[in-house]
């Protein structure tokens, strides 16, 4: 459990205390989904992550796609990036609403009941999507704000509206 800012989140896996992404990397996460979904409904809002591996084993998982019709049905925050908007669509949450996703066959398919759009973040009541791994930043600052912190702080300590100046990173310099 990680208490930064007022906040409490807890990262859980679905399949062991150990999660290794598709990049290598290992985490140790805070709790594991057991049997009884429902042990996890008490928080103010469910992230799911992106990747393509990830996603298709929330999309397996029917005890992650309990949880994500909880919190929508409950009135709770409901957030996920890149491809998992799919699991979104597969809990049946996204009919009429405005969302985005990771552009493409893998996942457009799944939005045909939702209104796609190709914006950065996009919040639609208490379900907020983010397009794709760039913009992670920008989909932290967005539930940051939707659970009542000021996310201001931060983006002026990470010089987020300066590197908004410079989409790829790299200004050229003429001569060196």
């Amino acid at each position: 459990m990680v208490r930064r800012g007022g906040f409490v989140a807890d990262s859980v896996s679905t399949a062991g205390e150990f999660v290794t992404g598709a990049h290598g990397i290992t985490i140790r996460v805070d709790r594991v989904l057991g049997e009884d979904w429902r042990a996890f409904g008490r928080y103010d809002m469910i992230v799911l992550p992106g990747g393509w591996d990830g996603v298709a084993n929330m999309l397996a998982d029917e005890r992650v796609i309990g949880l994500v019709r909880h919190y929508d049905g409950t009135g709770k925050f409901v957030a996920a990036m890149c491809a998992t908007p799919n699991v979104l669509a597969r809990a049946g949450v996204l009919a009429g609403r405005t969302m985005t996703a990771y552009p493409g066959e893998k996942t457009e398919p799944f939005y045909r009941e939702a209104r796609h759009v190709a914006d950065v973040v996009v919040r639609d009541g208490k379900m907020i999507t983010s397009r794709a791994p760039g913009t992670a930043l920008p989909f932290a600052f967005a539930l940051v704000d939707a659970l009542g912190g000021d996310s201001t702080p931060i983006k002026k300590s990470f010089l987020y509206d300066e590197m908004k100046a410079w989409p790829d990173g790299v200004k050229e310099v003429s001569g060196q």
